[in-house]
Formats: structure tokens, sequence, C-alpha cells
């Protein structure tokens, strides 16, 4: 009873946070975290122990999925360069750099931990980077490499966590073995992913041979991809979390929603974003309700001097030497990049100072970072404590709340003037694929009208003919280049929407009142709801869109 009400409180508050980020106006993360906090920050509090692996299993593998699914694959593909330069050798570099950097500052913390922290604060959080980044001020080059690259290298991430947390227990480490290992990790965690892809299209082929099977067996059949692909693979000693990404990046590509039903086609997309919403929402306060009693033991190596001064000082310089490395690469990578466009005789596209800024600021930590850091075991095989284990754990959710604060505030100011005013390219592209799209429907029911016999049935699609292309070419008049032609498409298309939306409303009403008189019965009215609320969903589309 406690952990179901403990659920619901955590819904709860999720639903609250999403109502108040308007208000507040801050990143709807830093916005959860601060809520977990202040829920857990009393004695009597919520206090809640979380697993790491559990944790990792229920949030990571939907959320990256997720992400994943609905990631641009042309342009990830087209920026793969830059991507995997973050996303594996920005990983390597950090570990070295940052490692050092924190024995220097905190020699109590033995070198091989310090690397096992450097390699989980190296991964960089999709979901904090999505929801604190802003498209419509942020490049949308940078924004393409950040999300690749966040959806990326928590694989490597963390792989290379296991490696430094196994070495600090072993008291030894091969670098052949550490590189075999790494990739095998990496091929077998891509091959999890497809096997998991394929697994699903065959299944959801056999509920179609079956035959009317409800649409949400299918959906179910969805919603459980990521989970059988992160545990297929943590199963074979792989990354759960690449496989998890694979399945979500040849979701869309695969062909498996043809498979699916429209009404199937319809609950799913509608799941996935609800679902995203409640586990981002969740993960980022259950994120804030640890901070408390991990704010609350202060290692004393810290605090010796100062109780409050030496830790921040400590976890800010932490943060900004991330930060530093971060920036470094990016640069020395603009510069290869330059060098390799010169002799390759092709034009580069180098990064100026503020985007490489907003590039290394933007590389905020999350949960990975959490669950992967309270991973570390509690003893080492002779029985003795794991070395600087609640230093390593402080600094690390210190690093969590600093990149995001940092990025909260420094971010906007960054990135303010580097999108030139104008038409969203993204914008562009939409409006020439509604008009290619109408086009070939004209065509198409042209050929079918014009095929039709004579008679008073071909009379009849004729009419009908035009009804549906003067729809079509209205739709063409709206995306016209011309700026007087497109005003007035937009008008008229504006007054037949407030016209649908009062006849919408009245379809309503009337359900409404025939179902309070007792003419039609609950069933039927859920009926009738559902379709008039398809409806205007999809009337809100079109007028969200123009």
């Amino acid at each position: 009873m406690h952990v179901a009400i403990f659920i619901l409180v955590v819904l709860g508050f999720v639903a609250i946070s999403g109502a108040l980020v308007r208000l507040v106006r801050v990143p709807l993360p830093v916005l959860q975290i601060a809520i977990g906090a202040a829920l857990a920050w009393p004695a009597r509090g919520l206090h809640v122990e979380i697993d790491p692996e559990l944790f990792l299993l229920v949030f990571i593998p939907p959320l990256l999925f997720s992400d994943a699914a609905t990631a641009p694959k042309r342009e990830l593909l087209a920026l793969r360069g830059p991507i995997l330069d973050l996303a594996i050798g920005l990983v390597f570099f950090t570990i070295v750099g940052f490692g050092y950097a924190l024995h220097w500052l905190v020699p109590s913390i033995p070198l091989v931990v310090a690397f096992a922290l450097a390699a989980v604060l190296s991964p960089t959080d999709a979901v904090a980077v999505s929801s604190i980044v802003d498209r419509n001020v942020v490049p949308a080059r940078l924004i393409h490499i950040l999300e690749g690259e966040s959806l990326l290298n928590d694989a490597s991430g963390l792989v290379m966590f296991r490696f430094a947390v196994a070495a600090a227990l072993t008291g030894s480490f091969s670098l052949g073995a550490a590189s075999l290992s790494f990739l095998y990790a990496v091929a077998a965690g891509i091959l999890a992913g497809v096997v998991a892809l394929i697994v699903a299209a065959k299944t959801l082929q056999l509920l179609n041979r079956i035959g009317g099977v409800p649409a949400e067996a299918q959906v179910l059949v969805m919603i459980l991809i990521p989970f059988i692909a992160y545990l297929g693979a943590e199963h074979a000693g792989a990354s759960g979390i690449l496989a998890a990404v694979t399945a979500g990046m040849l979701t869309s590509g695969s062909g498996i929603f043809r498979h699916l039903g429209v009404s199937a086609r319809m609950q799913t997309m509608s799941l996935w974003t609800t679902l995203s919403f409640v586990f981002n929402g969740a993960l980022f306060i259950l994120l804030g309700l640890q901070l408390p009693d991990i704010i609350r033991k202060v290692p004393p190596e810290l605090s010796s001097r100062h109780w409050l001064v030496e830790p921040v000082a400590t976890v800010l310089i932490l943060t900004l030497c991330l930060i530093g490395l971060r920036f470094l690469w990016i640069w020395v990578g603009d510069i290869a990049q330059r060098l390799a466009a010169r002799f390759g005789k092709r034009k580069a596209e180098p990064f100026g100072l503020r985007v490489r800024l907003a590039g290394s600021v933007a590389g905020v930590r999350g949960a990975i970072t959490l669950a992967g850091i309270l991973s570390l075991p509690l003893a080492m095989p002779d029985g003795s404590p794991f070395p600087a284990r609640d230093i390593v754990i402080f600094l690390a959710a210190g690093v969590i709340i600093c990149s995001l604060t940092i990025a909260s505030l420094a971010l906007p100011k960054i990135a303010r003037g580097l999108v030139e005013p104008g038409e969203d390219p993204g914008a562009a592209e939409e409006r020439r694929a509604r008009v290619g799209a109408a086009n070939a429907a004209i065509a198409r029911i042209e050929i079918i009208a014009n095929d039709a016999s004579e008679g008073e049935a071909a009379d009849a699609r004729l009419a009908v003919a035009d009804s549906i292309v003067a729809g079509y070419r209205r739709r063409i008049a709206a995306s016209d280049e011309a700026d007087e032609a497109r005003a007035e498409a937009r008008e008229a298309g504006r007054l037949e929407l407030e016209l649908r939306f009062a006849a919408i409303e009245a379809e309503r009403t009337a359900v409404r009142a025939m179902l309070r008189s007792g003419e039609i019965n609950d069933h039927t009215a859920q009926a009738l709801f559902a379709e008039i609320t398809l409806t205007e969903a999809l009337l809100k589309g079109r007028q969200r869109r123009k």
C-alpha cells in the first residue's frame, strides 16, 4: 500500500509540474528536481531507496527508445562524424582529463575511482538536453548533434564505468581486454536491438494472421520492444542502452507500423507521448528525492575547513572542468574538420565561438549518471569499504544539479541571436511535402473519376471527386509561395475551422443531452465522443500548422 501511495503521489506531482512550468519559466527537469528535493527535505518527507538496476530497467529503455524513434534520422546520418566524435572520442577524453583533475583536486579519491566517476559523468542526458535546449534559439545543426551524442554516449560511458569499477575491485586493468569487451558490448548491443525489432514484427504478423485481435494487444507489443532489447543485451553481457537506442532508431524505417491497424497506430502514438511525459517527470522527481540525503551526508574530506563553501566550490570547479574539456574537444574537432576539408577540397562548416560555447554548456548530466554512480559496490572483495564511495556519489549528484542550473541560466543568453529570423527550414520542407502529397492525391482522384462509367453513378462519383479535389486545392493554395495567395487561403481556412469547431461543439452538446435524457446509453455515447474527439484533434493539428 505504501508503494502504491508513493507512486500516486509522484504521478500527481508530475502532473502539477506540467502546469507550474508555465508559471515559473524554468526548464521542466530543473523544476521537477526541485519538487523532489522539497518533498524529501523534511525529516518526515518522502524517502525512497533506488535500486540502480531496477531504475535503469524501468526508466531508461523506454525513454531512450522514444527519443531515438522520433529523432531525425536523415540529419543524424549526415552528422554522423561529429556525433560519433563526441559520443566516443569525447567520452575517452573526459575520462582521462577529468579523472586526473579529480584525483589532483581531491587526493583522497584513488585514481581508478576518479576514472570511474569520470566515466559515469561523461554521458550527457538525452531527456535533459531535449528539455533545456530551445530549438528556436539554438542552430538546428547543433541540436541534432547534441541529440545524437546523448543517444549514443550512454553506452560508451557506462561500459567504461564498468571497466573502471572492475579495475578498482581487482586492482588490475588490461587495455586489450577492455577494448575487445567494449567492441563486443557495442556490436552485441546493436544486434540485440535489431533482433528485438524483428521479434516484434513477427509477433505482429502472427497477430494479424489470427485476426480479430484487439488493437490494445498490438500496442502492448510495441511498448515491450525497448524492454526486450535492453534485457536481451544485458543478458548477453552487452549494452542494453545501445540496444534500446538501436531499436528506436530503426523503428520508423523498418516498416513495423505496416503490421498495425489504424486504431493501434493512433493508440501507440498517443500512449508513447503520455508515457514519455510521465516517465520523464517521475525520473527527475526521483532524482530530486535522492538529493537531500546525499547533501546531508557531506563527506568530511570535502568539509574539513568550511562545511558548505568547500563542497560547493569543489562541485562548481568540477562542473566547469567538464564544460572546459567539452569546449576544448569541440574546438579541436572544428580545427580538424577545417583541415580535412581543406585537404579534401570541400567546404567546411565549422562552429563559431558562441556555438561551441553553447554546445559545451548544453552537455548536461542526469539520470544515467545518478543510476550509474549509485550502482557502485558497497565493499571490496576482502570486505573493506569501497574507497571514496560516499565522496563520488556526492560529487556526481552535485555535478548533475550544477550542470542543469548552469545550462538553464546561461544557455538562453549564449544562444541569443544565433538563429537568424526567417522561415524555419523544417516548416518550408513540410510545406513542400504537403504540396507534393496533395498534387499526387488530386492526380489519383482524377484518374479514378475519369475511369468511371457513364450514368448516375458516374455523375455522383465526379461530384464527390470535385468536392475532394477542391479541399486538396485549398491545401495547396495555403502552401503557395505567393504571400497574397497564402493569406487569402489561410483566411478561408480560418473561417472553415471556426465553423467546424462550432459544429463539433454542437455535436458534443447534443450527445450529452441525449445521454442525460436516456435516448442513448453510455457505450453509444463513448463511441460518438471518441469520433468527435478524433475529428477535433485533426482540426487542431491543422490549426497549429497554420
